[in-house]
């Protein structure tokens, strides 16, 4: 068995091989100062580009996150490699020979070499299976879907036979092991032996950004067929389904030439997107839209704010559909793009569009495309009767939350007054109706974080994803500067003032964690251990974030001048929750009825807020 790759050939790789072209296939990276480019850190989320790299010096480094090395590390940290491995990606990449000393391997060594090697003539022999007699049904099935032959030869679509070991015995002849094999995800093994996963199904090779094969979508064709709908490769060393998305390959470079990407529901979509002249469609693999599939867009689309850039959704008009169009808006703030909804006339979807309609039906349903938080917002109306006043204000007060969730500080108001006019109510009411559930959405926050006075965190294998904090948006920034007055000084506020801050919440989740940190720590408020008790408290995810707080240089010049500015914070922090309970009360004042218990109730209420506001500024 082959040792340690020669020190020699390792550096001999790494002068051949130009970073910025590996680099790139990962990271949309533009020039930035003189022999430098720039992008969005693969290794954190972000939307700023603070990830550099430098080809001339060969490395790259994230002012960001602070990961940096060179081409080996960057492959094996992306492709989740050994160092030899990695050697030996790239050295295939550029043909070269690597020469090895005596000595003994890695167990590893080559096992992801050989499932890729698998992968590859898996698919050759599918493929050369499609024109067989026995594939007329799949044959048929893709012709039904406008799908010729050139379109199936352009997505290497194949087809598995019947049999029980087909593809086993064809590999097998090839050199394949048994586990090999089933490292693969192609075989399966029982007491009886080996036998293919995929029988009798048409098959969609699934390739990643470098188009290797890493795995296989199986769709059922015969009615004897009792597995499920679509089967896809099971997890290997080479294949996450969470981490992959279909047709990445081919849409690679359009994506980010475009800055577009139109994300739809599966194969025959993409198929018929890229056949319509919609090269930029990918697909997930038999899971939902998540956070490893953001950061792959992401990592393609461009963080300059001057260049426009927009993800399109198409979803189906059924239950499941809606529910996916819901779970993508709740993360639309975690691309660096503008996030769209494109639903095809009478519900099609743009596989059936395409054969229904043509391929300009299929650019038409996607210029027709809404912005997801319109989406969203009627989704919400369409339950309501609007036609009466309960229902509008019960429409509003449903899709308050939607438009309180909203980022852009110039965004909000806009959409507040989209609301009130889909609503027909007067848009300083539906604000209030916003304001109050944002405020809610942050005291249900800090309510289930108190929920458990001993706050522990998740356990290991249910990780908590920390939002990252956009501090160009305004409300953020200002929350940032309260936090850092908070932890900074403590002697410029007092425990009742602390305690109505925390009351009134946060917006940025990272920020709420913080909040509820200080908050629990509150009883050393002024005493020296106070910093590294808010750190025992914080979760280690935010350390970091929780450092930079610390550290903030403050605007003061002297003690005296640190103090005036704290208390000014304070004092700022404290109106903006005031307002927003004042606020609060005085919609609902006008939603009671004049003279009734209800309202002197809150009449009460707005005499002992502006008592409170005495008292604490």
């Amino acid at each position: 068995m082959a040792g340690k790759i020669r020190a020699r050939d390792i550096d001999e790789v790494k002068t051949r091989i130009n970073i910025a072209d590996v680099v790139g296939e990962y990271v949309a990276l533009r020039p930035a100062s003189a022999g430098s480019l720039k992008g969005l850190c693969p290794f954190h989320d972000e939307k700023s580009p603070s990830f550099n790299v430098r080809p001339a010096q060969g490395f790259y480094h994230c002012f960001g996150c602070g990961e940096g090395g060179d081409v080996y590390k960057f492959i094996q940290q992306m492709d989740q490699l050994s160092f030899t491995e990695a050697v030996e990606k790239l050295a295939a990449r550029i043909g070269f020979e690597l020469s090895y000393e005596d000595g003994v391997a890695s167990p590893d060594q080559g096992q992801r070499a050989r499932i890729l090697e698998a992968n590859n003539a898996a698919a050759t022999y599918f493929a050369s299976q499609l024109m067989t007699d026995a594939a007329i049904t799949g044959r048929e099935f893709l012709k039904g879907r406008g799908f010729d032959r050139a379109a199936a030869e352009n997505f290497g679509i194949g087809f598995a036979p019947k049999g029980w070991n087909n593809l086993f015995d064809h590999l097998s002849k090839l050199g394949f092991t048994v586990d090999e094999l089933v490292s693969a995800g192609l075989v399966t093994k029982s007491d009886r032996g080996a036998y293919d996963k995929f029988r009798g199904r048409l098959i969609w090779p699934i390739r990643d950004s470098t188009t290797q094969v890493i795995g296989f979508g199986a769709r059922k064709l015969f009615d004897d067929d009792q597995g499920p709908k679509y089967l896809n490769t099971s997890d290997t060393l080479v294949y996450h389904k969470s981490q992959v998305l279909y047709g990445i390959d081919l849409a690679k470079k359009e994506i980010s030439k475009t800055q577009r990407v139109v994300v739809v529901e599966g194969y025959t979509d993409v198929m018929a997107c890229h056949l319509a002249g919609i090269t930029t469609a990918v697909a997930t693999c038999g899971t939902a839209f998540g956070d490893d599939h953001i950061r792959i867009i992401n990592r393609l689309l461009s963080a300059d704010k001057d260049v426009p850039s927009e993800v399109i959704f198409t979803f189906d008009p059924d239950a499941a559909g809606q529910k996916a169009a819901m779970r993508a808006f709740a993360d639309s703030a975690k691309f660096t793009a503008q996030t769209y909804v494109a639903v095809g006339p009478d519900g099609l979807d743009p596989c059936d569009l395409r054969t229904a309609r043509g391929d300009e039906a299929v650019r038409l349903m996607l210029e027709n495309k809404k912005p997801l938080f319109e989406f969203a917002i009627k989704q919400k109306l369409q339950k309501f009767d609007l036609a009466t006043i309960e229902g509008r204000v019960a429409a509003a007060r449903a899709a308050a939350p939607v438009v309180a969730g909203i980022q852009d500080p110039a965004m909000k108001p806009a959409y507040i007054r989209e609301l009130a006019g889909w609503v027909n109510l007067d848009t300083n009411e539906v604000a209030a109706l916003v304001e109050a559930a944002g405020k809610l959405g942050r005291q249900e926050a800090v309510a289930q974080m108190r929920k458990d006075s001993s706050f522990e965190l998740p356990p290991e294998d249910a990780p908590e994803h920390v939002t990252v904090v956009n501090l160009n948006d305004p409300i953020s920034r200002f929350e940032r500067q309260t936090l850092e007055v908070l932890v900074q000084l403590p002697n410029a506020y007092s425990p009742q003032q602390l305690s109505k801050i925390c009351s009134a919440g946060m917006s940025a989740s990272a920020h709420v964690k913080v909040l509820r940190a200080i908050q629990q720590s509150a009883s050393c408020q002024l005493e020296a251990t106070w910093l590294n008790t808010i750190a025992s408290n914080t979760a280690p995810e935010l350390h970091q974030v929780l450092r930079e707080i610390a550290a903030q240089p403050l605007p003061a010049a002297n003690a005296d001048g640190l103090i005036k500015y704290g208390q000014g914070v304070i004092a700022r922090a404290i109106t903006n929750a005031l307002a927003r309970e004042k606020a609060d009360l005085l919609a609902a004042l006008r939603r009671s009825e004049p003279g009734s218990s209800d309202s002197n109730e809150i009449q009460r209420q707005l005499m002992n807020l502006e008592s409170e506001r005495r008292t604490l500024l």
